[in-house]
């Protein structure tokens, strides 16, 4: 017990390295200003911590991410940061009435390239936000993500954006005086580095926001956004979580912890946040397994805050920079982009024009228009809607109809059971999609890690076509093991 402990402790310790930087690009972002800082950090304190402990996906980490930062800077910007701090309150409401009305559960019906396009469409909108600070400090910008990308591959035990922040930040304020005669194009290089600024020390204290019935009905719909954006942003985490752990998480009581989270959050002045995908990978992989670890990394960043000022005030914004930029990139479904040419071609039109509404309009917009053209690529191929799984006794099992997003999350629940062995007929599976294709191979995947001899028969020559041109080479061998030949 004791060993347990001290591991999901260690394991918060490291995320809250990995989100400390995070958390501070996020909030300035967003806001548009230095004091964004405290902002961003309160985010991650208070969203995270309630959100682990009423959430209900164990080890997940919320805090800041890229689609709540992009949704919560037009609040902003266009109603003020007093008034966004009420939004971000009516959107904990609205996310936990949500979870109430058992809404969790419609994730399942976000198509694989409706995901793949919309992640993709918010990595242009953070890069595109960061290119005036690029031009203005190129050579920092540049720096920082050269330093993370050698420190990636050569430190795996820390951070690489951590790295960047203590490599970087020191030098650049001892070679600073030396550099002003150096100019980037007809600007001065140390005209052009800004820095963070002091932010208070304090422990934060609650403040209810003004409001008047006319500012919360104008706030209706930015609200709704976020919580819309927000749900979606953390239950696609939780899939992840799912695909990583084999647990099977509670999307409506994540919803629920989420709203919790946010509410809080915007009660002290935090930023609204989400499950982030990257720092709950961080939390697994370093042994996090329960919401015990995701709490300690919101706790440790509470200590930090108390004192953090002094440190913090230092740090370049270039270097912040830096960071979002590789973490945009980091947010592209680079695989999908790989396989587009193999891919449906009705998939590959969904990922793009969603990922084109995504910058263009709006993300809420974005994720309607990707899941209602989804149906309707669905509806070209197909006249029936779900597959459905048929028991032939014992350990044998068939899959009957189009596998597609409208099915697979059933189909796979259906069958996972605690058998040792299973024999599974794609004979009578007419039609596969993307996300169909995905989760198959995430089934064979699993079933491989828990040990169940798993063996695939009748497979019809354009389904295995279409797995074998989305798997990975990890993937190709395992679906080689599995296919039973006649």
């Amino acid at each position: 017990m004791f060993q347990r402990v001290t591991k999901e402790i260690l394991s918060g310790l490291t995320v809250s390295i990995v989100a400390l930087p995070l958390a501070i690009a996020f909030g300035i972002t967003a806001t548009g200003t230095s004091e964004g800082a405290l902002v961003g950090l309160y985010g991650a304190i208070f969203a995270g911590f309630f959100a682990a402990l009423f959430g209900g996906t164990p080890g997940q980490v919320t805090g800041p991410t890229g689609p709540i930062t992009v949704v919560s800077t037009g609040v902003i910007a266009a109603h003020g940061l007093e008034a966004a701090f009420l939004a971000f309150i009516m959107a904990g409401a609205f996310q936990i009435l949500f979870g109430v009305c058992r809404l969790g559960s419609l994730i399942r019906f976000i198509p694989h390239p409706v995901v793949s396009g919309f992640m993709g469409g918010i990595a242009l909108i953070i890069i595109l936000g960061e290119l005036d600070q690029v031009r203005r400090s190129f050579v920092v910008v540049a720096a920082t993500i050269v330093l993370m990308l050698v420190a990636a591959r050569v430190i795996k035990s820390v951070p690489a954006s951590l790295i960047a922040l203590v490599v970087i930040t020191p030098l650049l304020r001892l070679v600073e005086p030396l550099l002003r005669d150096v100019r980037v194009g007809p600007v001065p290089l140390n005209d052009t580095v800004e820095y963070i600024g002091r932010i208070p020390e304090s422990i934060p204290s609650v403040t209810i926001p003004e409001f008047s019935g006319s500012l919360l009905l104008t706030l209706v719909l930015p609200a709704l956004s976020i919580a819309l954006l927000g749900s979606i942003d953390s239950l696609l985490t939780s899939v992840v979580m799912d695909n990583i752990t084999g647990n099977r998480h509670r999307s409506n009581k994540e919803l629920i912890g989420q709203g919790i989270g946010n509410a809080v959050s915007g009660l002290f002045g935090g930023l609204a946040s989400a499950g982030a995908t990257v720092r709950s990978v961080v939390n697994v992989r370093s042994g996090g397994s329960t919401g015990l670890s995701a709490a300690t990394h919101s706790v440790i960043l509470l200590a930090l805050v108390a004192g953090l000022g002094s440190v913090v005030q230092y740090i370049p914004l270039a270097v912040l920079s830096g960071i979002l930029i590789l973490t945009a990139v980091g947010m592209f479904d680079w695989e999908s982009l790989r396989k587009a040419p193999v891919s449906p071609r009705g998939d590959v039109l969904v990922m793009f024009a969603t990922m084109i509404v995504t910058v263009v309009v709006d993300l809420t917009a974005a994720v309607a228009v990707g899941v209602l053209l989804a149906f309707v690529v669905h509806g070209a191929h197909t006249r029936r809607g779900k597959a459905l799984v048929v028991h032939d006794g014992a350990d044998r099992y068939r899959i009957e109809g189009p596998l597609s997003f409208l099915s697979v999350d059933r189909v796979f629940t259906a069958l996972r059971n605690d058998r040792p062995n299973m024999s599974l007929s794609l004979e009578k599976v007419g039609y596969i999609d993307m996300s169909g294709a995905k989760a198959l191979l995430t089934f064979i995947d699993h079933s491989h890690k828990s040990g169940v001899e798993l063996g695939i028969r009748d497979l019809p020559p354009h389904v295995e076509t279409r797995l074998v041109a989305l798997a990975d080479d990890e993937q190709r061998d395992k679906l080689k093991t599995v296919v039973e030949t006649a």
